[in-house]
């Protein structure tokens, strides 16, 4: 069985995980990733400070469909053209499995571990709901651990409430090889009918404008995925072409300009369209910015190409995914040290119009936002380094028996 490619790159491409196009990393797109996970962590960190309170923060779950477009692009110019045979779909989907899954069983397993320390230690109950109840309980752990947490198996978050996006993901995954497979050359029109049908959906059935997850999460992730499929098919060689190109001359400041405005409308827009139905554009948003970025033409661009900035685009899956344990384990700590020495580190409070518990305002919120942050990324180098890339490597040495 033969298909005609959904792409056909004059080069392959070679990365399964960063951003690419025939054959060539967009190091940006993997920089704005990393920024992306760390204010979806600032959008879950529950402080009473002016940033934590400013609306562009309160609005930041919305860089999550930033990951869905990227993924969307990322999949399709990797895999477009690769996908024309049901044994090249086995191995994509390995592949695609051992990228997340691991990860994800770890962090499983870490929640799970201290539901069992809080079920021992009283003392760690706390005001909460008893251990293995609510969101944690043992039902829900077996939906997680069969990624059904994010296609509408669940009432309400559960667990390590983020991995909702990935378990979406997964089957978007799953839907993009089947769809390539059998429509090939074609392909594009599925994907086009996804992104048209999907904001119209959610404008008709979610009461929570783009803010979905475990109910029409899978609906959100199709929308940005697609969109980012898309982008791939449409401008492949105009991207390529207009990269090396603009790698002869250095950065420009037309492009410093567009790359300057793109920013500019991203905040104005995350700041204003998060909590009405405006933010159903949020895939389009980043459609564009991916599209722009994808160029490194810019001065933005090079400082995105800093060694930091890449670093935090390797770490942002295990930012994204560790950041919820490691905020939780941060309030318990302070709590028994509020409980010792009275220092006034945690309080309730409002934050956007919902009753919170958590770090308070003012210099001791900055400074737990610093705290939270160096945290989460110190504990991503770790699960990045000894979780996500042998398990990467021992499920792609793996793909290839197949």
């Amino acid at each position: 069985m033969t298909q005609t490619a959904f792409l056909n790159p004059p080069r392959a491409a070679v990365s399964t995980h960063s951003g690419t196009i025939a054959g060539e990393r967009f190091l940006v797109l993997d920089s704005w990733r990393g920024i992306c996970a760390l204010l979806v962590a600032l959008f879950h960190f529950p402080n009473g400070s002016a940033i934590s309170q400013s609306a562009f923060i309160g609005s930041s779950y919305l860089f999550v469909d930033f990951f869905f477009v990227l993924s969307g692009f990322v999949i399709a110019s990797s895999y477009g053209n690769r996908l024309n045979q049901p044994e090249e779909v086995a191995r994509f989907a390995l592949v695609r499995f051992g990228r997340i899954y691991p990860l994800h069983l770890l962090m499983l397993a870490a929640f799970a571990g201290f539901e069992l320390l809080r079920l021992m230690l009283p003392q760690l109950h706390g005001t909460g709901a008893a251990p293995f109840t609510g969101g944690f309980d043992l039902n829900s752990l077996l939906a997680n651990l069969l990624l059904l947490q994010g296609v509408g198996f669940e009432d309400q978050l559960t667990w390590n409430a983020p991995s909702w996006s990935i378990s979406a993901e997964f089957f978007a995954y799953l839907l993009f090889a089947g769809v390539v497979l059998v429509a090939g050359a074609r392909a594009w029109i599925w994907f086009v009918a996804a992104a048209v049908t999907a904001p119209l959906f959610l404008l008709g059935f979610s009461t929570h404008h783009m803010d979905v997850s475990f109910d029409f999460g899978f609906i959100r992730c199709l929308y940005g995925f697609s969109l980012g499929a898309l982008l791939t098919w449409f401008q492949h060689d105009s991207i390529a072409g207009a990269r090396r190109a603009l790698a002869r001359g250095g950065p420009r400041m037309d492009w410093t300009l567009a790359e300057i405005v793109m920013v500019a409308v991203i905040v104005l827009f995350v700041s204003l369209a998060g909590d009405n139905d405006f933010g159903i554009a949020a895939p389009l948003v980043f459609a564009l910015a991916l599209f722009l970025f994808a160029h490194e033409g810019g001065w933005i661009s090079a400082l995105l190409r800093a060694p930091f900035m890449l670093t935090l685009g390797a770490l942002s899956y295990s930012i994204y995914m560790v950041h919820i344990f490691v905020q939780a384990r941060l309030i318990n700590v302070a709590g028994i040290v509020e409980r010792k020495l009275g220092l006034g580190l945690i309080g309730d409070f409002m934050l956007r119009g919902q009753p919170a518990t958590g770090f308070g305002a003012g210099w001791m919120g900055a400074v737990a936002i610093v705290v939270m942050l160096a945290a989460t990324i110190a504990a991503s180098w770790i699960t990045w380094r000894f979780v996500e890339m042998p398990a990467m490597a021992w499920f792609r040495r793996l793909s290839k028996r197949i």
